[in-house]
């Protein structure tokens, strides 16, 4: 079995933490402990980030695969950021039984832009992809710079991201890549229309990377679908606006029977 790194904090209803693409469970630690005052919140590692070990090839039913063998709890909450969120949203529709209810902050799941659907240019994937053999530390930078682009205090969200973020060595470029592959390719917008359990979804009204426009689509999709949308916050409200953002997952989690 592969090894998968785990952090908890906490005693309550159970939600797990799942982050986005070339980060690592230490990217939620202040707001895991805060939200861990009234949960039991475990931060995952994703497969070949942090210090879980490496899966080849790295696609996302066997992300799904080896996140639920890892996580103890038979039944919880499980919430995923970015990446993290198209992760989340295979295990809900692949473990139905192991997820009590569902937290997209911002998610989108289908990442690519086309006429009928907002996301991102898939021309900005390919780019991504190209500089990852030529200088990945470089493109992960840029990568960070994208996630607090428009906001006030992009400096100070910038630094913390990129303490955060470089406490663990990279992925390898084989994995950096698969999760671009994801990305580009993953359509869960059929799974997402088939939930019966709780699903919540937070977005910023300033993200440039999953346009603030997809939360009606989704509702569409799935009409009982919650829906927050925190006005001045971009691609990473829980660092930006993490008052506001443990609020809204706060009085969900407390709705819900688990």
């Amino acid at each position: 079995m592969t090894k998968i790194h785990l952090e908890t904090y906490g005693k309550g209803k159970p939600i797990v933490l799942v982050h986005g693409w070339a980060m690592h469970a230490g990217i939620w630690r202040e707001f895991a402990k805060q939200l861990a005052q009234n949960y039991r919140v475990t931060c995952i590692d994703l497969p070949g980030h942090g210090h879980s070990e490496i899966i080849d090839p790295f696609t996302l039913e066997r992300i799904s695969d080896e996140l639920v063998k890892a996580v103890p709890e038979q039944r919880c909450c499980w919430l995923g950021w970015s990446l993290g969120a198209t992760v989340v949203l295979d295990i809900a529709g692949r473990y139905p039984e192991r997820v009590s209810s569902l937290v997209l902050l911002a998610g989108n799941p289908s990442y690519t832009q086309t006429q009928q659907w907002p996301g991102m240019d898939t021309g900005l994937l390919d780019d991504f992809a190209g500089h990852l053999d030529k200088d990945g530390q470089a493109t992960l930078l840029r990568f960070l710079s994208l996630q607090v682009n428009g906001l006030p205090d992009r400096k100070v969200l910038l630094k913390a991201l990129k303490t955060a973020v470089f406490e663990c060595d990279a992925p390898d470029k084989n994995t950096l890549q698969g999760g671009l592959n994801i990305l580009k390719e993953a359509d869960l917008r059929p799974v997402l229309s088939g939930l019966t359990m709780p699903v919540l979804v937070i977005l910023g009204g300033l993200d440039t990377l999953v346009p603030v426009d997809v939360g009606q689509k989704m509702q569409q999709l799935l009409p009982s679908l919650e829906l927050h949308v925190i006005d001045r916050a971009g691609h990473v409200p829980f660092l930006s606006h993490s008052r506001e953002t443990l609020a809204i997952i706060s009085r969900f989690m407390d709705e819900q029977c688990i």
